[in-house]
């Protein structure tokens, strides 16, 4: 094996201790040092029973259960455990027994060891998804309940008008419900990178004012929306999914309306053209369509702008769940796009989203 092939330990994602069939440690790895606190001088030459004295989560010692050298011949390891050291360190620790023949004695004991703070930050999104949903789920789900069982017990007692106020509170909320579980089924496939897009050809311009006009028909003065975008024959074809772009614009609209309280500015151009978004937008993206949705509300401060596409972010609001944005990065970069955040001449928030022009499928049939 040439020099170059050789690895360093200092490159291992894991940290490494190594002890011989006497149970001296042999090897400690820089990342090894790390995760247990530890220098490598003062574990080297020392029986790893008393050097590493760990204990599982129960206070039990671990080498005296798992006892490698004297124990059954016939194991070869042991998955990865959550263990503490003395002083309370945690790390996770997977051991393998390294023997020379079946049956034979253990020759060497590998322990890989990763430190817990990715575990904690799993752990601790998972909660928050957990408390989140909880807490998004009671308040519909109450209402649909009340209004449900209401409408059955005292049909009578109502008028018309009482039993569509209620008939649409409750469709309201279940459509609330529906968009949390699609948040989160969204969510499950962008950490997996399993969300897909199924693309058409799309008219951008008309999406825009679709959306301008849905936002006046659920309340908004017709005079606090702009739709600025050029006509479809003057901007080169561009192809999306409209479910996903739909929901792409529905969350950031309704941010632009919930958190503003003047104007709400809707525009479309390519990258040569939307001069004003170029500073937000790569210059690779000069061939791209270009949308913007700002605001002329109080926007979002420098501190804040790298964590506004991240999971559970709210801002200055405690309302929402604090997953739209994280799924709407995820739906436009699915796209192939890419989404930035900046101030709004407005004086709010500027949300800008790339899309690729042309057609996505014109490599797979070239012309011959």
């Amino acid at each position: 094996m040439s020099e170059e092939m050789l690895l360093d330990p200092g490159d291992l994602p894991d940290g490494l201790v190594v002890a011989d069939a006497d149970a001296r440690v042999v090897v400690v790895t820089p990342e090894a040092e790390r995760c247990l606190g530890l220098r490598a001088a003062d574990l080297l030459g020392r029986d790893v029973r008393d050097a590493l004295a760990l204990q599982d989560t129960s206070g039990r010692r671990w080498w005296a259960c798992t006892d490698p050298w004297s124990g059954l011949a016939t194991r070869r390891g042991h998955r990865e455990r959550l263990l503490v050291l003395p002083g309370g360190r945690e790390v996770l620790v997977t051991a393998r027994y390294v023997r020379p023949g079946r049956g034979e004695p253990v020759s060497r004991v590998v322990l890989a060891l990763r430190g817990t703070d990715a575990r904690r930050r799993a752990e601790a999104d998972h909660a928050a998804l957990i408390a989140t949903v909880a807490h998004e789920l009671r308040s519909p789900l109450t209402s649909v309940k009340g209004f449900t069982s209401t409408l059955l017990r005292r049909w009578e007692r109502f008028t018309d008008e009482q039993k569509q106020l209620m008939l649409r509170t409750v469709e309201h909320d279940a459509d609330r419900v529906t968009r949390l579980i699609t948040e989160l089924l969204d969510i499950s496939r962008i950490d997996v990178g399993r969300l897909e897009v199924r693309t058409l050809p799309v008219d951008l311009g008309a999406v825009l004012r679709a959306h301008a006009e849905r936002a006046v028909a659920s309340g908004l003065d017709p005079d606090r929306v702009r739709v600025d975008a050029p006509p479809a024959e003057a901007l080169p074809e561009v192809w999306a999914d409209r479910d996903r772009l739909d929901q792409v614009l529905a969350n950031l609209v309704e941010n632009a309306v919930r958190h503003g309280d003047g104007l709400v500015r809707l525009s479309l151009g390519t990258g040569a053209v939307a001069s004003e978004a170029l500073d937000a937008v790569p210059s690779r993206d000069a061939e791209a369509l270009v949308v913007c949705v700002e605001d002329a509300g109080p926007g979002i401060s420098e501190a804040h702008i790298p964590l506004v596409f991240t999971k559970f972010w709210r801002g200055e609001s405690r309302g929402g769940t604090g997953l739209g944005l994280y799924v709407v990065r995820g739906l436009v970069e699915a796209h192939g796009g890419r989404i930035v955040v900046r101030r709004s001449d407005l004086g709010g928030a500027r949300f800008v989203f790339t899309l690729p022009a042309g057609d996505p499928t014109a490599d797979l049939h070239p012309d011959v």
